[in-house]
């Protein structure tokens, strides 16, 4: 899309902090008035469309893109967005170990273990655990604890923890980042254990190295979008 406007600022109303694109408040791709909830955000999204070029590129955009889904698409669909994110705890990377090589088992269990002891002592509920990829089920009380603690988050920040649990398949990484207990890299990190520990023996191939990165880079963005919420 090219660009349409010259100035770019950010106003406060009402309702929260306003973008204003040559003093017209922006809007969603669905047409909402989009407002943040912090002047922080409003600055960072404003930095966004002030850097564009003659194009814009919704790519480079990523706090933008946050921001509409969570205006277009967790407003309108809280509830099963909620039960999305929860039921990843389902199925979280952190309960499924490998059972070798040695090091990868010992290199899962010194960085997650350590998560699920935090889960322990932050919610009260502990993830079972296996080895191999045979479905372990999970205590009903520990999805009713995810539940509780995904529709915790307003709208704003459910739509960044949406994006680190699909990014990461751990809701558990995701709730970490989204409480400072861990980092973006640090999650990722946790989350990529055995991609690093293979492309170590084997050589990563560069389409593989790519995604990685445009990953990481996405949940860089969407703890920064956590961040400038507070």
């Amino acid at each position: 899309m090219k660009r349409f406007y010259r100035n770019v600022a950010v106003g406060e109303t009402g309702g929260g902090f306003q973008i204003l694109l040559d003093g017209r408040p922006m809007k969603t791709k669905g047409g909402a008035k989009l407002l943040t909830p912090s002047q922080a955000l409003a600055d960072a999204i404003a930095k966004e469309w002030d850097e564009a070029g003659e194009t814009i590129d919704p790519h480079a955009m990523p706090l933008t893109r946050l921001a509409f889904a969570a205006l277009d698409s967790v407003r309108a669909h809280r509830d099963q967005i909620v039960e999305t994110v929860a039921a990843f705890g389902g199925t979280d990377l952190l309960s499924y170990r490998a059972d070798t090589p040695q090091e990868l088992v010992v290199r899962q269990m010194h960085a997650w273990n350590p998560l699920l002891d935090w889960l322990v002592g932050r919610y009260g509920v502990r993830l079972r655990v296996t080895s191999g990829i045979s479905h372990i089920p999970q205590a009903e009380e520990t999805f009713v604890a995810f539940r509780n603690a995904v529709a915790a988050h307003d709208d704003f920040a459910l739509a960044a923890l949406h994006t680190a649990t699909a990014l990461t398949g751990s809701l558990v990484l995701a709730l970490a980042l989204s409480e400072g207990r861990l980092s973006a890299a640090e999650a990722f990190a946790a989350a990529t254990i055995d991609e690093t520990y293979q492309a170590e023996k084997w050589r990563q191939d560069k389409e593989a190295q790519e995604r990685l990165n445009r990953h990481a880079s996405e949940l860089a963005a969407a703890e920064r979008f956590l961040r400038l919420l507070a």
